[in-house]
């Protein structure tokens, strides 16, 4: 007995653990920029020989979304498990500030036991705090954990199929310069060429670049996979394999689409971790998940609680919730333009809310702009010569509600609706995006310029529409951005929105009764009363718009260029895109529209987005009025 219990002592501990007491290691890889273009998933050009190996080693989902078609915004919910409208980290390139009790999930595994490490991006739209990571860098890998009988969570992120290896030619070389003859693409026989691009050389070398980069990717992946099983823990270890949203090309990324929130998602787990049926191998999931349930599912998987603020829901592991009806998702500011957009799905169906229809669809913006495709889109519509299903992009104004049937309709090409036949599903999910919306608490809908306020005020954005009567607050909110695009019959309600305690109720009245325009004039006179009294810049800029839209912009224009010129970072640009838009009314301005060409030091990025808005205001000016200085 002593010989035994002797020899026990020298022995790893862990042959005499309980197995269901075992912590398995989890490793993700993340790629950026690419929908499901993989053979597991049907792709009959696709080259992703790793990728599908782990698929049938494991379980892939047909029915994964990201919460948004855009890097930052979605990474802020996937680190958190929260909507990024519920954090107020939904407009890209925004910086945030979190209660102390959101951390990223990191945090609840490093408490219990767990090595996490992240290589390398972060781009979360919030200083992660302190205690995030155990190492978060080019490095970081979990063979650097000092104790190697600790479990690890691992992130590493592939950036080269990011969009911008498919508009640079030195970055798409890069990438893909160990693929071989074999695994390179003809753009000719690309037969899942979308039919809302232009069918050009230009356009499809795009799209054949992304299928290059993906398998540039898949190498990568299979590299990290071949280490696991080189370090004996491929066993040990459940692996996902997720992309952050969808492909880097025009109306996908940045996009509520499928094009643009529609992603892979594969999972292997070994047999000593799986629970009941749970990663039987080749197993394919229809099962609705979103982005924001990555992180909750690995604690779950880890046996690590949950805690109650997060929104994501686990979907594998023990003791799951009820599988989702729906996934959500938002689109807001992108760089220097705002379009505030929401979209829910079911297995079948996607509905589609803009909040601002009064834009086109391709709104001009720098970074999209220099892409070879966007270049394409834009001269064949100015030329006159592009296919209906691309034009249609370019359309002055977006229809209020957009309903897609996605498995008939997998381009989301017949908006259902305006039919008769499908008003019970349109109901239903016109209904479901707006308790979401409140049950959220949305912050999508408060006014950039009062959300950074209102942070300044509380420490942080998160509690923005919680507390004392916010919940009858964040109702209003949601009720009246709703009315802001329903019509010429929400008149009365949008004036008496204007006398609303809030001012983020306030701006969507304004803002309502200026997409009305000249139906609405009645409403001139309180509008005039806002120019000058109102405590809310934005809310002011709103009423100049409406005004504007009223065809009396003399008025509006000398508050138009006093924010434009004094205001801060967000109310100037709020300024600038009025000005943008309300065309040849901005002529007698135009001088101070210049002056506004010079970037402001104490702004961010001095002011970049301000300049480019007004940049684009002044060339579109000029080239129609070529008398003007």
């Amino acid at each position: 007995m002593k010989y035994f219990y002797a020899l026990a002592l020298l022995l790893p501990t862990a042959l005499f653990a309980d197995e269901e007491n075992t912590k398995p290691n989890i490793l993700w890889i993340s790629a950026e920029d690419i929908s499901a273009h993989f053979e597991c998933y049907g792709d009959p050009h696709a080259i992703t020989p790793n990728v599908d190996q782990l698929a049938k080693e494991g379980m892939r989902y047909t029915h994964a979304f990201t919460t948004a078609g855009v890097c930052a915004p979605c990474r802020s919910g996937i680190i958190t498990g929260m909507y990024q409208t519920t954090l107020g980290t939904q407009h890209m390139r925004c910086v945030a500030k979190l209660p102390e009790m959101i951390q990223p999930f990191p945090t609840y595994l490093r408490q219990t036991g767990y090595y996490c490490s992240n290589n390398s991006k972060q781009d979360y739209q919030f200083k992660p705090p302190s205690g995030t990571w155990d190492a978060s860098n080019r490095k970081a890998h979990w063979r650097n954990r000092e104790d190697k009988s600790k479990p690890f969570f691992s992130v590493f992120n592939f950036t080269g199929c990011h969009e911008s290896g498919i508009a640079s030619e030195e970055k798409y070389r890069s990438v893909t310069k160990d693929l071989t003859p074999d695994q390179r693409q003809n753009a000719d026989e690309l037969t899942t060429f979308p039919p809302y691009y232009p069918d050009s050389p230009i356009a499809r070398e795009d799209w054949k670049r992304n299928y290059e980069l993906i398998t540039a990717m898949d190498a990568w992946a299979g590299n990290l996979i071949q280490q696991l099983k080189n370090d004996g823990l491929y066993e040990e270890t459940i692996i996902f394999f997720w992309s952050d949203h969808g492909v880097g090309l025009p109306r996908a990324k940045r996009w509520l689409y499928d094009s643009g929130t529609h992603i892979p998602l594969v999972v292997r787990i070994p047999e000593k971790y799986r629970t009941g049926d749970q990663g039987e191998p080749g197993m394919v999931v229809d099962q609705l998940v979103s982005s924001i349930d990555f992180g909750p599912t690995v604690l779950n998987l880890a046996g690590v609680n949950i805690p109650e603020h997060v929104q994501g829901e686990p979907f594998l592991g023990k003791d799951l919730p009820a599988p989702r009806k729906y996934v959500f998702g938002a689109r807001d500011r992108m760089d220097e333009r705002y379009d505030i957009i929401r979209m829910v799905r079911n297995q079948r169906y996607q509905y589609i809310r803009n909040y601002e229809p009064l834009k086109t669809f391709y709104q001009y913006m720098n970074t999209p702009e220099t892409g070879a495709t966007m270049k394409v889109l834009r001269e064949r519509h100015e030329a006159g010569d592009l296919r209906p299903a691309a034009n249609f992009y370019f359309t002055p104004t977006k229809p209020v509600e957009e309903l897609y049937d996605c498995q008939t309709d997998p381009h989301e090409l017949n908006n259902l609706a305006d039919q008769p036949e499908y008003a019970d599903i349109l109901t239903e999910l016109r209904n479901a995006h707006l308790n979401w919306v409140k049950q959220t608490r949305d912050l999508g809908l408060v006014a950039e310029p009062i959300l950074v306020e209102r942070e300044k005020e509380i420490g942080h954005r998160y509690g923005i529409l919680r507390g004392k009567n916010a919940e009858a607050a964040a109702d209003r909110l949601a009720e009246t951005a709703a009315l802001a695009s329903s019509g010429e019959s929400a008149t009365n309600d949008l004036i008496a929105a204007l006398d609303d305690e809030d001012s983020a109720v306030r701006y969507w009245g304004a803002t309502g009764l200026g997409n009305i325009g000249m139906p609405a004039v009645k409403a001139d006179q309180k509008l005039k009363e806002i120019l000058q009294t109102d405590d809310s810049p934005v809310v002011q800029i709103a009423a100049a718009r409406a005004l504007c839209r009223m065809e009396q912009p003399e008025t509006a224009l000398p508050v138009l260029v006093e924010h434009l010129r004094n205001g801060e970072q967000w109310e100037r640009l709020n300024a600038a895109i009025v000005l943008d838009e309300i065309d040849e009314q901005a002529l007698p301005v135009i001088q101070e529209m210049h002056s506004a060409l010079k970037p402001r030091p104490d702004l961010y990025a001095k002011g970049k987005y301000v300049v480019r808005v007004i940049n684009r205001a002044l060339n579109q000016l000029e080239s129609t009025n070529r008398k003007v200085p």
